[in-house]
C-alpha cells in the first residue's frame, strides 16, 4: 500500500499539460473548455547520481554518417531522409483507420526480411486481427512476433530480455506504467510511457515507432512535449473515400522535414507512388474554364496538380467562400487583391477552391494559379490545357519569384506541358534551357491578359 501522505491529487489540461491545484472548466494556458482531467500524483524520491559527467571537445565529435536502415519503400524512405536512423524513435499519427497499423506492418515485414527480428506490440487489437490482416497483405509472417501488452513494465522486460531489430507500438495512448496513478491516455502516462521507450531505444540502437492518436482538429493527441521528446513526427494524411494517402514529415532530427510520400491504398495494403504528378493531373477533355495545372514543392519533389476554382453568382445575403487544399485566409487574400488591384469584385458571388486529389497546398507559389482560375471562372474564359502558371501574388498585385523554379520547369516538361508561366524575376536567373517554352510575367494583369485573352 502506498502511504496516502504522498499522494497528491492536481488536475492536468490535457491539451497542454497546464497544471491546476483545483478544476477550471477553462485552460488558462491554451483556453480549451472542459481539458482538465484529475490525476493522481506520487512523489518520488529521485536517487543521486553517482556517475561523473564531462564535457567532449567539439573538434573531437565524430560527425560520420549515421547508420541508416533502409526498408525497400522508397516513398517512406524518402520522408524519413534516406532510410530509419538506429535508436531513433519515430511518431506516426493519423486519423482512425487511415493506415497506419498498415503502413507499419508492411514496413516490419521489410524490415524482418532484410535483417534480423521486429517486434509489433498492440494494445489494441488481438493476435487473431493482426494474423488476418497479415494474410490479406500477403504478409511473410517470419522473424515477425507479436505481442499484446499494455504494461510498460512488462513490454520493457520483454525488450530487454532479446533486443529485437526494430519495435512497433500501437499505440502510445493504450500503454501505462503502474508507477502512475492516472489512466492510460492522460497526460503523466503518454509522457513517462514514451520517455521510458526512447531511454530503451538510445541505449540499445533499436528503433522504436510510435503509434498515435489525433484528435477531432487533426493534431496528435497527447501533449505537445511528446512531439519534442521523439526523434521524427510522421502524419499519415488522406480521406477514407479517396485512394490516395500522403506520408508527411513534421519533424525530422535526421533529415528534412518538409517531405512527403504518396501511397495508394488497395486491398493488398499500400502501393507506393513514385510519380504522382501523373496521378494528380487532370483527365478532363478540351478547356475548361476555371481550371489551371500549377506545381507545387514538397520538400525536393516537384508536384503537378490540377487547381479548380468556381464563381458562381450567390443565392444568399452572405456569399460563401470554401476552399480545400488551399488555406482559406490565403484565398480571402487572394479575392481582395483582385478587387483592390484589378478591378474584379467577387461580393457578390460564391467562390469555390478545390485541388484535385485531395493534396494540402502550404506554399505561396500557387498563389498565381488560384488568380488565374478565379478569373477564369469569373470570366468564363477557359484556361490552355497546355499551359502550367507557377508564382506567388505580392499585395501590390504584382508576381514575386518562387524558390527551385528549374526543378518545377522540369518536372512540366518531363511530363509534356508547352508552356510554362513564370515570375519575371525566376526567368532572368534560369542557369540552364529547356525544351518548354517560359515566360516570364510581372504583375497579375499581364499574367491575365496572356492566358485568358
Amino acid at each position: 500500500m502506498r502511504n496516502p501522505s504522498k499522494l497528491k491529487t492536481i488536475y492536468i489540461c490535457q491539451s497542454c499539460g497546464h497544471k491546476s491545484p483545483r478544476w477550471l472548466g477553462k485552460c488558462p494556458d491554451c483556453g480549451e473548455w472542459n481539458s482538465m482531467v484529475e490525476e493522481r500524483i506520487v512523489d518520488r524520491k529521485k536517487p543521486r547520481s553517482a556517475g561523473k559527467a564531462s564535457p567532449t571537445p567539439l573538434k573531437e565529435v565524430d560527425v560520420t554518417d549515421e547508420d541508416r536502415i533502409t526498408t525497400g519503400m522508397k516513398e517512406f524512405d524518402r520522408v524519413v531522409g534516406g532510410g530509419i536512423v538506429k535508436g531513433s524513435v519515430i511518431l506516426v499519427g493519423g486519423d482512425p483507420g487511415i493506415g497506419k497499423s498498415t503502413l507499419l506492418l508492411q514496413i516490419s515485414e521489410k524490415i524482418a526480411s532484410q535483417y534480423k527480428k521486429v517486434l509489433y506490440i498492440t494494445g489494441e487489437e488481438s493476435l487473431k486481427q493482426i494474423k488476418l490482416r497479415a494474410e490479406r497483405l500477403r504478409i511473410n509472417p517470419q522473424r515477425i512476433e507479436i505481442l499484446t501488452e499494455t504494461n510498460l513494465d512488462l513490454i520493457l522486460d520483454v525488450l530487454r530480455q532479446d533486443i529485437p531489430y526494430m519495435t512497433v507500438i500501437d499505440s502510445i495512448q493504450t500503454t501505462y506504467t503502474q508507477d502512475l496513478e492516472s489512466t492510460p491516455g492522460s497526460i503523466s502516462q503518454i509522457r513517462e510511457c514514451a520517455g521510458a521507450l526512447i531511454g530503451f531505444a538510445k541505449q540499445s540502437g533499436s528503433p522504436v515507432f510510435l503509434v498515435g492518436h489525433v484528435t477531432k482538429d487533426g493534431s496528435l493527441a497527447g501533449p505537445k512535449v511528446l512531439e519534442h521528446m521523439v526523434d521524427t513526427v510522421l502524419y499519415f494524411e488522406g480521406e477514407k473515400s479517396c485512394l490516395f494517402r500522403i506520408l508527411r514529415a513534421v519533424k525530422n532530427r535526421f533529415g528534412s522535414s518538409n517531405e512527403i510520400g504518396v501511397f495508394q491504398m488497395e486491398e493488398t495494403g499500400l502501393l507506393e507512388v513514385e510519380n504522382p504528378s501523373i496521378l494528380f493531373l487532370p483527365e478532363k477533355a478540351g478547356e475548361v474554364s476555371g481550371s489551371v495545372v500549377i506545381c507545387c514543392m514538397e520538400g525536393t519533389r516537384p508536384l503537378l496538380l490540377e487547381l479548380q476554382a468556381l464563381v458562381s453568382p450567390s443565392s444568399y445575403g452572405t456569399p460563401q467562400r470554401v476552399s480545400s487544399g488551399v488555406d482559406y485566409k490565403r484565398l480571402a487574400l487572394l479575392l481582395a487583391i483582385l478587387e483592390k488591384r484589378e478591378g474584379l469584385s467577387c461580393t457578390a458571388f460564391d467562390v469555390f477552391v478545390n485541388v484535385a486529389g485531395g493534396v494540402r497546398i502550404d506554399e505561396p507559389a500557387v498563389d498565381l494559379g488560384v488568380v488565374v482560375a478565379l478569373v477564369s471562372s469569373l470570366q468564363e474564359k477557359p484556361t490552355k490545357r497546355e499551359w502550367v502558371v507557377i508564382g506567388e501574388v505580392g499585395l501590390g498585385g504584382e508576381v514575386r519569384a518562387v524558390s527551385q523554379i528549374e526543378r518545377r520547369i522540369k518536372e512540366a516538361e518531363k511530363l509534356g506541358f508547352k508552356r510554362c508561366v513564370i515570375p519575371h524575376t525566376n526567368l532572368k536567373s534560369l542557369n540552364q534551357s529547356f525544351d518548354i517554352q517560359t515566360i516570364g510575367v510581372k504583375n497579375v494583369q499581364e499574367t491575365l491578359n496572356l492566358i485568358l485573352t
